[in-house]
C-alpha cells in the first residue's frame, strides 16, 4: 500500500504526464458489476486500489478523467454489501476493516470538499447507505458498528430530502438503549442539589487546593459573586441524595458498552447532519429534549461520590469513559441544536438562560466529580466551557454575565481562563459595561473581604483558596487579554492592597500579589511597568535593610520567601516579559543601579555575606542583558554600573570558578554568614568549587555574552583610585587600607590567570585595583568558557561578535603601569586558552552543536585576521600568535571561507582613513599581512590542495576580489610564486598529504588545468586558478543568460496573450502558469529550473548509458556539461537552500555518481573539478556530497571495478600468462583496460583523502561516512584487484584507513574507538592481503604512473614508521591488557579479524612488524623500476634481519595467510631459513592450503620422492600448479612417482590442448622417463581432442627420429644411457602410428591432406640438390606448379592460425648452404578468424638436413619473455618466428616479414646503421627517423635481455634482421647456452651485441649520457627485471630439454648457469645495477667489432 500512495502523491503532480500510472490503478479496482453478485468478495490488492483512487480524489478532485470518481461513487454505492464478512479478504481483521472505513471516508469527505460535481453524487449515496446501516439485518454487527464510527469522524454530504427521515431513523432507532430521564428520580432534579465536598487538598499547577465548606450554587445564578464562590469552596454530601446516587448506580451498570457507543455515535451522526442542513422545527424540539436530558442525567452521574461495583477496574473504567463520552457528545449535540434559534424571542431568551445555566452546573460538577482526573472528564469539562463561551459570543454579549467560575484544577483552569478570555476580549468590542462589571467585582472582592474582617475585629485566619484564585486568574486574563485598561484598573488596587492593606505585611497574598504585579508589568504597558518596577524594587531593598535589625530574628518564613524567590522572579519575569527596546533600557538602567546599590549596602553589613542580596538578581540581569550589544558604545553612566556589577561579583564570589581543575563540588550555602574571610571567598571564586545557587552561576555565565569591556575610561582608566575606592563601604575589610585584603586580592588574581603573573610582580597593584582587574579576568575568562567568546550582537551589527573584541580592549589603553599591562596580557592568554578549552571540548559535537562550534571558530579567526592591522605593535604580534595557535589547534580554519577571503582582501585592502598617512605603517602590516597570506595557503594547499585551490578560485570569482576590482601586484606576486606538483616542492618541507601522488593529481584535476597526469607536472597556482575562477564563471552567466532570456520571453508572452503566437521561438517556450498571467518572477524561475534541470539530468544519464554500453564519451562535451549543470545548481541554493537542495537532489546525485559509472580517467578528472567546487562554493554541500560519493564507492564494490575488480581477468600479468608461466585457468581479457578504471579510483581517492584532511577535526558526521566507505572496502572476505598497477591506489587507500583510525585519539570519536579499532584491524589485515601473491610488475606509457606508485607505498611506510602506539590495546573480547599479557583466559579467545590468537597486543605487534617489513620491500622494488637506472641502493641503510626475526615473520605471515608466507619467501628466494621454517609450516598445515598450487615445491620434492613421502598423498585433492611447473615434476629427478605423475596428467588434463601444444617438444621428452605410459596415455587423449595438437605432436614425433650430434662427452655416456635413449627412438614411431589409428576419418583425411602437401613441399629441398644452382629457382617454380590444393583448410604448421589459399608459383627462391638447398616459398594465407577475403603472403623456408630442435627452444624461450614483457606492459619487442621440426634433420621456418638482413642492407650502402636510418627515415630529429630509433631501442633491448639469458652466438650481420619500421630481429640460433662457434671458443665476450653503429643509434652523445641511451639502458632492466619473476618457469622449460642430445646442452652446466645469469640471490636494486653494467660492457666492445670482422673475411658477411 505504502508503494500505492507514494504513486498516487506523485500522480497528483503532474496527472497528465502520468495518466498510463492512473489508468492502471483504475484498472486494479473491483468493476462495477462485480457487486451485484450473491456473494461478492473483494481482494486486498482492489482495496489498496480504490483506497489510492480516493486519495488521488483528495489532492485532484476536479481531473479531467471521470474515471477515478465513478469508481469511488460506484464502490461507495455497494458499500453496504461490505457489511457482511464475506466481502472482506480472509486477512482482514476488524481492525483492518475499521482503518480501511477511515481512510476511505476521510478521502471521501475531503474530495467533497473540493469538488460540488462530486459532492452532488456522494450526497445521493449517502442517506441511503446510513438506512441501511440502521435496517439491516443480515450485516456483521461489528462491521456496521466500524463504519457508523467512521462515518461519525468523517461525515459526508446528504440531500436536505434525507435529513428528517435520517434523524428520524437514528432516534428511534436507539431509544430503548437512552436511560431514564433525570425526571424519573424521586429526589427531583440532580439540578436542584449540590455538589458533594471535597476532602483532597494540595496543589495542582500553582492553584491552592484547600476547599473549606460552603453552599453550592444553582443553575440559576448568574452573578459574579457565584464564581468567587465556586474558586474556593466545596460541598458538602447530602444523606438524603444516597437512595438516588444507587439507583443512578444501578441503572448505569445495567447499560453495555456497546449501547453506550451507539448512543454516542447517534448523538455525533445526529451532529452531523444538524451541521449540513436544517431539520423540521418539531424534530429539532425532540433532539434537545434527549440532549437536555442526557446532561442532566450527566449531573448526577458526576455527583457519585463512591462507587462500589464488582467490575474488573479495567473494565469499568472503559465503561466510565465511554459514558462520559456520550456526555460529551450529547452537551456538543445540544450547543449545536442552538445554533439556529432566534435570541430576540423571550422563550428563546429563557431558553438559552436555562441551557447557560445547566451547562454552568455541569461544569461545576466536572470540577468536583470524582472522575476529574480522567482525561476524558477534563476533555468533557473543555468542552462544556467552550460550548458557553459559543453561546454567549454569538448572542452578542447578551449573556457574559453567565459566564463566572472558578477552577481549582491546572487542566480545568485553563479551559476557564481560555472561556473567560474569548467572552471578555468578544465583550470588548460590543458591550465592555458589563466586562467592566466582572473584572471590577473580582478585584474588588480582596479588598471588600479583607475590610470585612479587619472591621468585625475578628482573628485572622489563612487565605481563602477563592482569593488567591482570583489573584491568579486576574492575572492569568490580564496576560492573555494583554490590554492596558484591563491592568489599569487592576494593578493599582493590587499595589494599594500590598501597600496599605493586608497583603503589606509578608504572607501568602502579598506573595500571589507580587507575581501578578510582575507579571502585569512584564506585558510592557508604560505606565503599569514603572510603578510595578518602582514597588518591587523598593521592596527589594526594602528586604535588604531590615538585615540585622531585631525584628529580622522574629521574620516569618514568607519574608524571606519573598527576598529569595518571589521578587527576584518577578525582576525575571519582567525581564523575559519586556520586548519594547525604550523599556528594556530603562529596566537595564535600573536593575544594575539595583545591583550596585545591593551591592554597596550587602558590602557595608559586617559578617554578612553579599552574594546572598546580590545573587538573586543575577538570572534578571542576565535576561535583560540578553539582548544587549557588548560591542555598541555605551554610556559611561552605564558602563560603570556594568563595572560595578562585575566588582561585586568578584568580590562576593559569585562567578563560576574559572580554574581548569576545580574541587568536587560541595553544597549551596544561602546563609548569610557563610562567605568567611575576604582571601577564602577570592581563591574559592576563583578554585572552586560553587558554594552559590547553580542558577546565579549559569546567570553570570549569560551576563558576561552582554557585558562591554570594562574600560571606563580611556585614559588612566586604572588609575583613578577614588571612584574604585567609592565601589567600598568605609567600615568595610575590604577598603583599601586593609593590607591583608590586597594581598589576598593579588592571590587571587594570580590564580586566575593560572600563574602567569606571580604576586611579587603585582606589588604596585592596590587591593581595590587587584579586585578590579579579578572583576576583569573574571569577565573575559567566562565569556569564553560559557559560550565560547561569542557576543550579543544584533542582525544589524557590523562589529566582530568575537570576545577578543572586548579583551583587546584593555591593551589599547595608554600608559599602563607595567604591572597592570602584564596582568591585562596575561588575561588575554588565559582567555585565548579558555577558548581553545571550550572549542576542543566540543569536537565531537554533531549537527547544531558542531555548527555553533565551528562558526565560533570562525568569529576569532576572522577578528584576529582583521587586528592584525592595528597599530600597536604589541596587539599585532599578539593576534599573529593567537592565530597560529588556532591553526595549529583547529587545522579546519585553512579551509574556511570566511578566514581565506578576509585575508586575501586584507593583503591589498586600503588602510584606514586616520592613518593613511603613515607610510611606514602601511608597509609593515602589509608585508605581515603577505606573510601570514603565504604561510597560511602554503599550509593549506600541502595538507588539501583541492579544497584550498577550490577556495581560491571561488575567492577569485567573487566579483570584489576578481571581476570587478583586479588583485593588486601584491596578490599576484603573492600566489604566483606558489607551485605544487608531482616535482619537487620547495614549498614546504617534511611528508604531508599533497605528497601523496593520488592527493597531488586530484589537486591537478581540481585546478581545472588540462594537465597530463601521464607526465610530471607543476602547477601555478595563480594562472590555473584565475583560468578555472573564469571558466566557472563564464558557466554560471551562460545559466544566468539562459534564465534571464527565459524570464524575459515569458514576460513577452504575458504581455502578448491575446495574440497567438504560432511560431519563432517564444512558441516553444511552455507557459508557466495555468489560467492567467497574475504570477511573479519566482514561479517562473522556478519553472526554468525544472526545465533546465530535467535537459542537464537527460544529457547526463545519456552520457552514462553510451559509457556503459561501451562507447566514448567526449571529454570536453563532458566536462561542460557537467559544469553548466553545477552552476546551475549552486546559483540556485542562495534563494532557499534547503528546497533547492532537495529539488536538485536528482542532478547532485548524478553529477556525484556519473564519474563512477564511466569511470575513465577523464572522467574522474571532471568528477573531482565539480565535486571540489560544489563543497567550495557551497559547504553545506559537503555532506551531501560525501554522502553520494561513499555510496557510489561502495557500488564500485559489489560491481568489481577499478580498485575493487578481483575477478581473474582483471589480475593483469598474472591473467595473461595463465597457464604457461602461472596457475590458472586460461581468461578472457576484460574489454575495458582495468588499469584506466584504477587511475579513475586513484583521483577519486585523492579527493577523497584531501576531503578528510578538511573534515577530520569538525565533522563527525563526515567522518563516518569515511568509516563506512573503509568499512565497506576492507571488509572479508578480501575484494581489491590483484593487477600491480592497483599497488599504489591499495596502498594510498590503507593509508587513509589507518589516519582515519588515528582520529581515535582525537576527542571528537573517542566514543568510537572500540570500532576504530576493529577497523584498523581489518586494515592491518587486508593490507598483509596484498602480499598474498607473488611480486608483480606492470608498466604503462604514463611516465608518471611507476614514480607515483613507488612514492605512495613509501608514504605508507612512513605512516608506519611514524605511527603513535596508543596503549592500552583491547583483546578480543574487549578486555584490556597489560604488559603484552592478555587478562583472559587464552585459549577462548577469537577476534573477528585474526581469528584464534593468545596475545592481542603481542601479535599486533608483530604483524605490524612483518607490514613494515614488506611493504619497505615493496617500496624498494617499485623505486627501482620507477627509476631503474639510479644505481643507489635504498635498503643497504637498514639493519640486517636475523634468522630468528624471518623465523618470526614466516610464522606470523602464515597465521594470517599461508600464501603471504609464500609471497615472502618468493621475495627473498636464497633465504634458507625463511624458507626452511615455511616449509616446516606447509608441512604441518598441508590439509589447510590444498588450494595454494605454490605451496607444491614445499613439500613435491626430489627427497620426498625418493622416500615416498606420506605427504604426496594430498597431490589428488592440489590445485592445479602452472604448466611449467609440471614440466619439472616430469624430469628424471623425480622418477616418475604415480602420484606425481597422476597430479601432473591431471593438471595437463585440465588445460586446452591448445594451450599445451606450445611446450610439444618438452612432452616429447618426456616420454624418454614414461616407463608407466602415462605420458603416452595424456598424449594419445589430448590428440583425439583436437586435430592440431595431433599435427603438431607428430610433426615434433617425426622431427626428433633423429640421432643426437656426438661429441666428447657423448662418448663417455654409459651404456643404460645409450640404451635409453634407443628405447626412446623405438617409442616414437609407435606413439605417431597409435595417433594415426585412433583418428576418425575426417580427421585422417585432414591429416592425409595437410601432411601430403607440406611434404611435397619440403621434397623440392632434395630434388634440387643435384640441380645447378642457376637453374633451381626455375626447378623450384616447375616442382611448385606441379603441387596441387588439396582442399581450404590446410594451414601453415608454423601457424595452425593461418589457413593457406595457394602458392605464389614465383615465389621460390633458393637460399645459399654449404651442402644443403634450404628454399623460401611464400603462400597466400588468411587469418583463421579474420575477414576470408583479406589474402596475405607468408613466405615460409623449408630446410632439409638441418635439425631445427635448438632454434624451437630458443624461440620458445623468447616467445615467454615476449608474453611477459606484454603482460606487465613493456613497451619491448621480441618476434619470436615460427619454426617447426617435421622429420629428421627437416623443418619449417617462418621467415619475418618485411625485413633485411643487417648484412644485404651493407651490400647497398656504404655507412653504418646510423646513415642507413637517416637514409630510409629522414634526418637526424625528424618524426619518422625518431619513431625508427626508438623503434630499435625497444627491439634492441626486448633481444638484450633475451640474449642475456640464451647467451646466443655467431651473431653477426646476416643473424640481424631489421623490418620496415626500424626493428631489429635476432635470427638462427643454432648456438646459444653453453656452445659457440669454433669450438666453442667463446670469442663473442659480450652478453649481446651492441655493435658501434648500433650505439651510434643509441647514444647520440657516444659516452653512454644521452636521454636515448639511458632510455634504452631503463628498458633492459625492466625487462631484467621482469624475466627474473619468472626465472623457474623459464629453466623448467629448457631443463625438460636437457637429454634431447640438443648442440646447446653438450658441454658445462647450462641449467645452472642459465640460473645464474637470473641472479636470484640478488635484490631488485642489485639486479638493476648488474643489467647496468651488462649493458655498459657490451657497449662497442672489441669483440663483437672482431667477430664481425671474421665473419666478414670468411664468410663475406657485410660488416
Amino acid at each position: 500500500m505504502e508503494a500505492l500512495i507514494e504513486l498516487c502523491d506523485l500522480i497528483s503532480h503532474n496527472p497528465v504526464k502520468f495518466a498510463d500510472k492512473l489508468a492502471w490503478i483504475c484498472g486494479r479496482c473491483p468493476p462495477p458489476d462485480a457487486f451485484r453478485g450473491q456473494s461478492p468478495r473483494v481482494t486486498r490488492s482492489q482495496l489498496n486500489a480504490v483506497l489510492a483512487l480516493a486519495l488521488f480524489l483528495s489532492k485532484c478532485p476536479n481531473h479531467q478523467d471521470s474515471r477515478p470518481r465513478l469508481l469511488v461513487v460506484e464502490f461507495l454505492k455497494s458499500i453496504t454489501v461490505s457489511f457482511n464478512l464475506s466481502f472482506w479478504p480472509q486477512s482482514f481483521n476488524a481492525v483492518a476493516v475499521g482503518s480501511f472505513y477511515n481512510d476511505f471516508l476521510s478521502y471521501v469527505c475531503k474530495a467533497t470538499d473540493m469538488s460540488s460535481e462530486l459532492s452532488k453524487d456522494v450526497a445521493g449515496v449517502t442517506g441511503d447507505i446510513l438506512i441501511s446501516a440502521y435496517n439491516t439485518k443480515d450485516g456483521d454487527i461489528g462491521t456496521i458498528k466500524a463504519f457508523l464510527n467512521a462515518l461519525s469522524k468523517n461525515f459526508l454530504p446528504i440531500l436536505p430530502s434525507d435529513v428528517d427521515k435520517l434523524v428520524t431513523i437514528l432516534m428511534n432507532s436507539y431509544d430503548n438503549t437512552f436511560p431514564n430521564s433525570p425526571r424519573d428520580f424521586p429526589d427531583g432534579s440532580p439540578s436542584q442539589t449540590s455538589p458533594p465536598s471535597s476532602s483532597s487538598s494540595g496543589t495542582n499547577s500553582g492553584i491552592v487546593d484547600t476547599t473549606p465548606k460552603g453552599s453550592g450554587v444553582n443553575g440559576s445564578s448568574s452573578a459574579w459573586k457565584s464564581t468567587v464562590d465556586l474558586l474556593g469552596t466545596a460541598v458538602g454530601s447530602n444523606e438524603g441524595e444516597l437512595a438516588s446516587s444507587q439507583k443512578l448506580i444501578a441503572s448505569f451498570e445495567k447499560e453495555s458498552v456497546d449501547n453506550l457507543e451507539k448512543q454516542e455515535t447517534a448523538f455525533k451522526l445526529i451532529g452531523h447532519i444538524l451541521d449540513k442542513s436544517q431539520i423540521d422545527q418539531k424534530l429539532l424540539e425532540q433532539v434537545r429534549r434527549i440532549a437536555k436530558e442526557q446532561i442532566q442525567s450527566m449531573l448526577a452521574f458526576l455527583k457519585i461520590q463512591k462507587f462500589d461495583s464488582s467490575e474488573p477496574k479495567s473494565l469499568l473504567k472503559v465503561r466510565i469513559n465511554t459514558k462520559l463520552s456520550v456526555y460529551q457528545a450529547a452537551a456538543a449535540l445540544q450547543i449545536k441544536s442552538l445554533t439556529s434559534i432566534d435570541s430576540d424571542g423571550k422563550s428563546s431568551k429563557r431558553l438559552l438562560h436555562g441551557t447557560l445555566a445547566l451547562l454552568i452546573e455541569a461544569a461545576e460538577a466536572c470540577l468536583y466529580s470524582v472522575w476529574r482526573k480522567l482525561r476524558v472528564c477534563e476533555e468533557l469539562f473543555g468542552a462544556i466551557l467552550a460550548g458557553i463561551s459559543q453561546i454567549a459570543v454569538t448572542r452578542g454579549g447578551q449573556l457574559l454575565r453567565a459566564d463566572t467560575r472558578g477552577s481549582n484544577h491546572g487542566v480545568m483552569f485553563e479551559s476557564v481562563l481560555k472561556t473567560s478570555c474569548e467572552i471578555i476580549e468578544f465583550g470588548w468590542s460590543k458591550d465592555r459595561s458589563p466586562v467592566d462589571t466582572f473584572i471590577m467585582g473580582l478585584a474588588t472582592s480582596i479588598r471588600e473581604r479583607n475590610d470585612y474582617e479587619e472591621e468585625a475585629g475578628k482573628e485572622r485566619h489563612a487565605v481563602p483558596t477563592a482569593k488567591l484564585n482570583i489573584i491568579r486568574l486576574l492575572a492569568d486574563l490580564n496576560v492573555r487579554v494583554n490590554k492596558p485598561e484591563v491592568i489599569d484598573t487592576i494593578l493599582p488596587l493590587f499595589i494599594e492592597s500590598l501597600e496599605e492593606g493586608d497583603a503589606s505585611t509578608p504572607g501568602l497574598l502579598r506573595l500571589r500579589l507580587l507575581d501578578a504585579v510582575s507579571r502585569m508589568a512584564s506585558l510592557g504597558f508604560e505606565n503599569s511597568y514603572r510603578e510595578a518596577v518602582v514597588l518591587l524594587t523598593r521592596s527589594y531593598l526594602g528586604k535588604l535593610s531590615s538585615i540585622g535589625s531585631a525584628e529580622s530574628k522574629t521574620m516569618v518564613p514568607e519574608a524571606t520567601t519573598e527576598r529569595v524567590e518571589t521578587l527576584p522572579s518577578g525582576f525575571l519575569t519582567i525581564a523575559s516579559g519586556l520586548t519594547n527596546t525604550k523599556l528594556r533600557l530603562d529596566y537595564r538602567n535600573r536593575l544594575l543601579s539595583l545591583c550596585s546599590d545591593v551591592g554597596l549596602a550587602a558590602e557595608s553589613k559586617s559578617g554578612s555575606s553579599g552574594a546572598d542580596f546580590l545573587g538573586p538578581l543575577l538570572p534578571s540581569v542576565a535576561e535583560i542583558c540578553s539582548d544587549f550589544d557588548p560591542t555598541v558604545d555605551v554610556e559611561p553612566s552605564l558602563l560603570k554600573l556594568f563595572r560595578n556589577l562585575w566588582f561585586y561579583i568578584a568580590l562576593f564570589g559569585l562567578a563560576p570558578p574559572i580554574q581548569t581543575s576545580q574541587a568536587p563540588a560541595k553544597s549551596v550555602s544561602t546563609s548569610l554568614n557563610s562567605a568567611g574571610s575576604v582571601g577564602s571567598v577570592s581563591l574559592q571564586a576563583v578554585a572552586g568549587p560553587y558554594m552559590w545557587n547553580t542558577e546565579w552561576s549559569s546567570a553570570v555565565q549569560r551576563i558576561s555574552q552582554g557585558t562591554p569591556p570594562l574600560v571606563v575610561s580611556s585614559v588612566k582608566w586604572l588609575e583613578d583610585e577614588l571612584e574604585l575606592n567609592a565601589l567600598h563601604n568605609p567600615q568595610s575589610r575590604r577598603g583599601s587600607g586593609n593590607d591583608k585584603a590586597a594581598v589576598t586580592q593579588r592571590t587571587a588574581l594570580s590564580a586566575a590567570l593560572g600563574g602567569r603573573v606571580e604576586v611579587s610582580a603585582m606589588s604596585t597593584i592596590s587591593g581595590v585595583k587587584a579586585t578590579y582587574l579579578l572583576a576583569v579576568a573574571f569577565l573575559e575568562i567566562i565569556r569564553f568558557s560559557s559560550n565560547g567568546g561569542i557576543l550579543n550582537c544584533g542582525p544589524t551589527s557590523t562589529a566582530s561578535r568575537s570576545a577578543f573584541s572586548c579583551v583587546f580592549e584593555y591593551l589599547k589603553s595608554p600608559n599602563l603601569m607595567p604591572a597592570v599591562f602584564q596582568c591585562l596580557s596575561a588575561i588575554v592568554q588565559r582567555a585565548f586558552s579558555t577558548a581553545l578549552s571550550w572549542l576542543e571540548d566540543r569536537v565531537s559535537e554533531t549537527g547544531n552543536a558542531a555548527e555553533i562550534r565551528e562558526s565560533a571558530l570562525c568569529v576569532h579567526a576572522c577578528f584576529l585576521i582583521k587586528s592584525m592591522s592595528q597599530r600597536e605593535e604589541h596587539i599585532r604580534d599578539t593576534s599573529v600568535s593567537l592565530l597560529n595557535q588556532i591553526r595549529e589547534k583547529f587545522p579546519q580554519i585553512l579551509w574556511n571561507s570566511a578566514c581565506l577571503d578576509l585575508l586575501l582582501l586584507s593583503v591589498h585592502n586600503d588602510p584606514p582613513s586616520a592613518l593613511v598617512n603613515d607610510p611606514a605603517w602601511i608597509a609593515t602590516v602589509r608585508s605581515l599581512y603577505q606573510k601570514i597570506v603565504r604561510e597560511w595557503i602554503i599550509v593549506s594547499l600541502s595538507y588539501a590542495p583541492c579544497t584550498s585551490q577550490g577556495l581560491l578560485q571561488e575567492n577569485l570569482c567573487k566579483a570584489n576580489t576578481w571581476q570587478r576590482a583586479q588583485p593588486t601586484t601584491d596578490v599576484v606576486s603573492l600566489l604566483s610564486e606558489i607551485r605544487i606538483g608531482t616535482g619537487k616542492t620547495d614549498c614546504w618541507t617534511g611528508t604531508r598529504t599533497a605528497n601523496i601522488p593520488a592527493v597531488m593529481a586530484a589537486a591537478a584535476a581540481a585546478s581545472g588545468a588540462n594537465f597530463k597526469l601521464s607526465e610530471a607536472f607543476n602547477l601555478e597556482v595563480l594562472g590555473t586558478g584565475v583560468v578555472s575562477a573564469t571558466g566557472k564563471c563564464n558557466y554560471a552567466g551562460e545559466i544566468a543568460g539562459m534564465r534571464r532570456l527565459y524570464e524575459n520571453m515569458e514576460s513577452v508572452d504575458g504581455q502578448d496573450s491575446d495574440t497567438s503566437i504560432s511560431s519563432g521561438i517564444g512558441s516553444s517556450v511552455p507557459r508557466i502558469t495555468s489560467g492567467g498571467y497574475s504570477e511573479q518572477t519566482q514561479p517562473r524561475k522556478d519553472s526554468f529550473d525544472e526545465l533546465l534541470l530535467s535537459r542537464f539530468v537527460r544529457l547526463i544519464q545519456k552520457i552514462v548509458y553510451t559509457a556503459e554500453k561501451g562507447g566514448e564519451v567526449d571529454k570536453a562535451s563532458f566536462r561542460e556539461t557537467c559544469s553548466q549543470a553545477t552552476a546551475l545548481l549552486l546559483s540556485n541554493l542562495a534563494s532557499d537552500p534547503k528546497s533547492k537542495v532537495e529539488s536538485f537532489s536528482q542532478l547532485l546525485r548524478l553529477l556525484c555518481w556519473c564519474p563512477a559509472y564511466i569511470s575513465t580517467p577523464d572522467a574522474m578528472e571532471t568528477g573531482v573539478f565539480i565535486w571540489t567546487w560544489l563543497v567550495s562554493a557551497a559547504p553545506q554541500l559537503g555532506p551531501l556530497v560525501l554522502a553520494e560519493l561513499v555510496d557510489a564507492w561502495l557500488w564500485t564494490i559489489d560491481t568489481k571495478r577499478g580498485l575493487f575488480a578481483s575477478e581473474v581477468r582483471y589480475f593483469g600479468p598474472t591473467a595473461k600468462l595463465r597457464p604457461h608461466l602461472i596457475p590458472g585457468e586460461p581468461e578472457m581479457q576484460p574489454e575495458k583496460n582495468p588499469v584506466d578504471q584504477i587511475i579513475a579510483h586513484r583521483l577519486w581517492l585523492g579527493f577523497l583523502i584531501d576531503r578528510f584532511e578538511v573534515i577530520r577535526h569538525d565533522s563527525v558526521e563526515q567522518l563516518l561516512l569515511l568509516g563506512r566507505m573503509l568499512q565497506g572496502s576492507t571488509k572479508l572476505p578480501w575484494n581489491f584487484s590483484r593487477h600491480p598497477a592497483a599497488t599504489g591506489t591499495f596502498f594510498t587507500l590503507m593509508l587513509l584507513g589507518l589516519k582515519f583510525c588515528a582520529c581515535q585519539s582525537q576527542g571528537h570519536l573517542q566514543r568510537f574507538k572500540p570500532g576504530l579499532q576493529l577497523l584498523e584491524d581489518r586494515i592491518y589485515r587486508a593490507s598483509l592481503g596484498w602480499f598474498a601473491h607473488e611480486p608483480e610488475w606492470y608498466d604503462t606509457n604514463n611516465t608518471n604512473f611507476s614514480p607515483s606508485e613507488a612514492q605512495s607505498v613509501s608514504v605508507f611506510v612512513q605512516h608506519l614508521l611514524n605511527e603513535r602506539v596508543d596503549p592500552p590495546y583491547l583483546d578480543a573480547k574487549g578486555s584490556k591488557h597489560e604488559n603484552g599479557s592478555s587478562l583472559n583466559d587464552a585459549n577462548d579467545q577469537h577476534h573477528p579479524v585474526w581469528g584464534p590468537m593468545e596475545n592481542y597486543v603481542l601479535g599486533r605487534e608483530k604483524r605490524k612488524q612483518l607490514l613494515l617489513m614488506l611493504c619497505q620491500h615493496e617500496a624498494d622494488r617499485l623505486e627501482v623500476w620507477a627509476q631503474p637506472i639510479n644505481t643507489k641502493d635504498n635498503s643497504s641503510s637498514r639493519s640486517k634481519i636475523s634468522s630468528e626475526k624471518w623465523i618470526e615473520y614466516a610464522r606470523t605471515a602464515f597465521s594470517v595467510d599461508p600464501r603471504i608466507a609464500l609471497s615472502v619467501v618468493a621475495r627473498f628466494p636464497t633465504n634458507s631459513s625463511l624458507k626452511g621454517e615455511v616449509t616446516q609450516l606447509v608441512q604441518s598445515h598441508i590439509l589447510e592450503i590444498r588450494s595454494i598450487p605454490e605451496a607444491l615445491p614445499y613439500f613435491v620434492s626430489p627427497k620426498a620422492v625418493d622416500e615416498n613421502s606420506a605427504l604426496l598423498q594430498q597431490l589428488p585433492h592440489w590445485a592445479a600448479c602452472s604448466i611449467t611447473q609440471a614440466l619439472e615434476f616430469l624430469t628424471p629427478a623425480y622418477k616418475g612417482h604415480p602420484r606425481v605423475m597422476a597430479y601432473i596428467l591431471r593438471v595437463l588434463e585440465s588445460y586446452p590442448p591448445e594451450r599445451v601444444t606450445f611446450f610439444m617438444p618438452q612432452l616429447v621428452q618426456a616420454l624418454r622417463y614414461d616407463d608407466e605410459k602415462l605420458v603416452e596415455g595424456y598424449l594419445l587423449r589430448a590428440a583425439h581432442r583436437s586435430d592440431i595438437f595431433a599435427h603438431i605432436l607428430i610433426w615434433h614425433l617425426q622431427g626428433e627420429s633423429c640421432e643426437p650430434e656426438t661429441g666428447k662427452e657423448s662418448k663417455e655416456k654409459d651404456a643404460a644411457v645409450a640404451l635409453k635413449n634407443s628405447a626412446f627412438q623405438e617409442l616414437l614411431p609407435l606413439v605417431r602410428q597409435h595417433i594415426i589409428d585412433s583418428f576418425t576419418p575426417k580427421a585422417l583425411d585432414i591429416f592425409q591432406r595437410e601432411f601430403d602437401f607440406f611434404d611435397k613441399v619440403t621434397s623440392i629441398s632434395g630434388v634440387l640438390f643435384p640441380v645447378p644452382k642457376e637453374e633451381r629457382r626455375a626447378g623450384i617454380r616447375r616442382e611448385l606448379e606441379k603441387i596441387e590444393m588439396n582442399g581450404d583448410d590446410l594451414y601453415l604448421p608454423t601457424a595452425p592460425n593461418k589457413f593457406v589459399r595457394g602458392i605464389q608459383v614465383n615465389s621460390g627462391i633458393p637460399l645459399q648452404s654449404a651442402a644443403k638447398v634450404p628454399i623460401m616459398i611464400t603462400f597466400n594465407v588468411v587469418d583463421k578468424d579474420g575477414d576470408p577475403n583479406d589474402i596475405r603472403p607468408q613466405a615460409c623456408i623449408f630446410k632439409v638436413g638441418d635439425d631445427c630442435r635448438q632454434d624451437v627452444l630458443a624461440l620458445q624461450v623468447i616467445s615467454l619473455l615476449k608474453d611477459i614483457f606484454e603482460a606487465v606492459g613493456l613497451n619491448l619487442y621480441l618476434f619470436p618466428y615460427g619454426v617447426l621440426p617435421t622429420g629428421p634433420e627437416r623443418g619449417i621456418i617462418e621467415v619475418v616479414p618485411n625485413t633485411r638482413s643487417r648484412s644485404q642492407m651493407g651490400e647497398t650502402t656504404d655507412g653504418g646503421l646510423y646513415e642507413i636510418f637517416q637514409q630510409d627515415y629522414g634526418a637526424v630529429g625528424s618524426p619518422s627517423f625518431e619513431a625508427a630509433r626508438e623503434n630499435f631501442v625497444i627491439s634492441s633491448a626486448g633481444y638484450a635481455v633475451a640474449s642475456l639469458l640464451l647467451q646466443p652466438k655467431d651473431r653477426h650481420n646476416g643473424n640481424l634482421l631489421f623490418d620496415s619500421v626500424g626493428r631489429l630481429v635476432h635470427i638462427d640460433f643454432g648456438f646459444i647456452l653453453e656452445t659457440s662457434p669454433g669450438g666453442n671458443m667463446r670469442f663473442e665476450s659480450a652478453h649481446f651485441k651492441l655493435s658501434h653503429e648500433m650505439t651510434q643509434l643509441l647514444d647520440p652523445s657516444g659516452v653512454m649520457k644521452s636521454e636515448t641511451w639511458y632510455h634504452f639502458v631503463s628498458l633492459c632492466v625492466k625487462g631484467y627485471l621482469a624475466a627474473r619473476r619468472h626465472m623457474d618457469g623459464i629453466i623448467n622449460t629448457v631443463l625438460m630439454m636437457l637429454d634431447s642430445g640438443l648442440p646447446c646442452f653438450s658441454r658445462g652446466d647450462p641449467i645452472g648457469n642459465l640460473r645464474k645469469r637470473f641472479h636470484p640471490e640478488m635484490s631488485e636494486r642489485e639486479a638493476a645495477n648488474f643489467m647496468i653494467r651488462t649493458c655498459t660492457d657490451a657497449y662497442n666492445k672489441w669483440t663483437t667489432a672482431g667477430y664481425d670482422l671474421i665473419q666478414y673475411l670468411q664468410q663475406g658477411i657485410e660488416k
